[in-house]
């Protein structure tokens, strides 16, 4: 259905004479994210897999040259996989906006691993205070953008940190090149407390974007100005769902004068009926939410402001801790700037191929009695089934 294999051996290296071809190396990669090995001494270990002649044309390569290999990628050839997917899918209809037709792009950093011991030239650092004394830790940092639907999402790219320069920094980096490879691809792009900045926003009304970022008061006149006339303000309250929101909503603000349009400020008041699991009592909690957007009250209600702020935790619900707890992400597979990037970046397609495969290609009854988890180990039993003659030769 998404016809990936053509877009999948078309992605290069920089090698001069190649003696192993990059389609057996990055096919190994992707075998290994989609059977979730962990590493690449496990997917060695699966070298007398009768699977691999079929899938390669050859013997698995080690797991030396597949690291060294995807040091040498290019990066923009497996940015153009990750294109091919989103096209097919949009095709295909399976990235419908929410009800209230805004797609959703949504930025925020993560930190994939942090040592003491290791440094590549990629490596970010800062002085730690430990037992010992201060010491000079090294460690990797990535902003990443997913595009979030109705009831999809898909991760588009990454950018990394580069030493010395910010979060929003770099996340403007890659949400040009985002802009530039999928320039319709979403509407509203959000962002946590820490994209409540100019440069955030201007990109967005520089762009026919708008902007959504949580308001704190990091923001003191913003803020104290909001709260001072929701003081003097009727609230809304919005139907449905098991949490009742009591919200606020003034447009108009020209108390940040950075940003070159007046903004919007949305409160929500929430409140929920939790029951504690030590001795089955019902407790309420209390939350408050802000934001700050460029969005217009004629362009998206309040319920859909509130809807899209809360949206924000995707990226780390689904993105995140998803790539990190069972895909591996966080490994470090090879210690090499360009390395580390295109592991992350397969990571990212094998995640959107897998969700494509299970949301829309399995029946419901399937997805019922299976889950996600479940799936990825049928997967990998393909890989070791076909281990079972090797292993069971008596040994000469």
């Amino acid at each position: 259905m998404l016809g990936w294999e053509e877009s999948l051996d078309a992605v290069r290296d920089s090698r001069r004479q190649p003696q192993i071809p990059t389609r057996a190396i990055i096919r190994s990669v992707v075998v290994m994210l989609l059977s979730r090995l962990g590493s690449l001494n496990a997917l060695d270990q699966s070298g007398p897999s009768r699977f691999w002649p079929r899938w390669l044309g050859g013997p698995l390569p080690s797991a030396d040259t597949v690291g060294r290999v995807c040091a040498l990628a290019h990066l923009e050839d497996i940015r153009r996989l990750n294109r091919h997917l989103y096209s097919q899918l949009k095709r295909n209809k399976a990235l419908a906006p929410p009800a209230h037709g805004l797609m959703t792009a949504i930025v925020d950093a993560h930190e994939s691993h942090a040592t003491y011991r290791r440094r590549c030239s990629g490596c970010l650092e800062r002085v730690v205070d430990t037992r010992e004394g201060p010491r000079v830790q090294y460690y990797h940092r990535y902003v990443a953008l997913q595009l979030v639907g109705r009831d999809s999402f898909m991760v588009l790219d990454i950018e990394p940190l580069a030493p010395g320069e910010d979060e929003v920094a770099a996340a403007l980096r890659l949400l040009d090149r985002v802009r530039a490879a999928y320039p319709r691809a979403f509407d509203v792009v959000i962002g946590d407390a820490l994209y409540a900045d100019s440069r955030f926003f201007n990109w967005a009304l520089d762009h026919g974007k708008d902007a959504l970022a949580v308001l704190k008061d990091d923001r003191r006149d913003l803020s104290q100005d909001a709260r001072s006339l929701f003081e003097r303000t009727v609230p809304v309250t919005l139907p449905g769902g098991p949490r009742h929101r009591v919200c606020w909503d003034i447009e108009g603000f020209t108390t940040w004068p950075q940003v070159c349009q007046p903004v919007r400020v949305v409160r929500s008041l929430e409140k929920q009926s939790v029951r504690r699991q030590l001795d089955g009592q019902l407790e309420e909690r209390t939350s408050e939410w802000m934001w700050v957007t460029t969005l217009s009250q004629a362009r998206a209600s309040t319920a859909a402001v509130v809807h899209l702020g809360h949206t924000r935790w995707s990226i780390e619900n689904q993105d995140f801790n998803e790539t990190v707890n069972r895909w591996y992400a966080d490994h470090v597979y090879k210690h090499e700037p360009t390395a580390m990037v295109a592991f992350w970046l397969l990571v990212t397609v094998c995640l959107n191929l897998f969700l494509a495969f299970y949301r829309r290609n399995l029946k419901p009854a399937l997805r019922r009695a299976a889950s996600m988890l479940h799936i990825a180990r049928l997967i990998a039993s393909e890989l070791y089934a076909g281990m079972i003659p090797a292993l069971a030769r008596a040994p000469p």
